[in-house]
């Protein structure tokens, strides 16, 4: 890079970037609840704030209201459960609070995670049935899908020169024991979505789980 000065030109050397890729599996250690944004969730927020007249409240659907809470990405053959990756990342910021030596800013800089979803597998999604509470306390019933066992890879990359593989590790496994990802997961004071990262017995379980799958 070149920076003119008083007509002169300066060379100015940068530091290089030290950017490594690794590959994680993390293995749930309990269901992870999915609860994506319905089409009809969406529409009704783009609505009020559009100040259309509010509808009657339709009949629930506990069928549809299950099929979309998950994450389903392609269509066809091709077609996958997944998850948000940012989901992962966050809660890998969020146990830094539980690290020594890594701030949540240094953390956010120095990893990302490749791709806008991660590939959820292991088994098919189950409906379940819950009791929450909305709004002003109002009772509700939410039917949502849930995957247990599961497991899934992802690509990170990250600078070397600031935190190693085995600090993103290490972050990814406190992450899955007390923040997690998903509905009632541990950071909203729940047990669901935890994880850990993936040990050799893990990985020859997912191995035998993915040919069983392609066969």
């Amino acid at each position: 890079m070149l920076k003119a000065v008083a007509d002169k030109s300066v060379a100015v050397e940068l530091p290089p970037l030290n950017i490594q890729r690794i590959e994680v599996t993390l293995v749930g250690d309990t269901p992870l609840i999915m609860h994506k944004w319905s089409e009809k969730a969406k529409k009704e927020m783009l609505d009020k704030q559009m100040k259309k007249a509010k509808l009657a409240k339709a009949a629930k659907d506990p069928e549809r209201d299950f099929r979309e809470s998950i994450y389903i990405i392609g269509i066809g053959k091709d077609a996958y459960y997944g998850f948000p990756v940012i989901a992962f990342k966050a809660a890998a910021v969020t146990a830094c609070t539980s690290i020594g030596g890594i701030t949540k800013v240094q953390a956010r800089q120095a990893f990302h995670i490749d791709g806008e979803f991660a590939k959820i597998e292991g088994s098919e999604p189950k409906m379940r049935e819950d009791m929450v509470r909305v709004g002003m306390g109002t009772a509700d019933i939410r039917f949502r899908g849930e995957f247990f066992p599961w497991f899934t890879t992802l690509t990170i990359a990250h600078n070397a020169n600031v935190m190693s593989a085995e600090q993103i590790l290490n972050m990814l496994n406190t992450a899955g024991f007390g923040v997690g990802i998903g509905e009632w997961r541990p950071e909203k004071d729940g047990q669901y979505g935890r994880f850990h990262v993936a040990n050799e017995s893990d990985m020859a379980l997912v191995g035998n789980r993915t040919k069983k799958r392609k066969g």
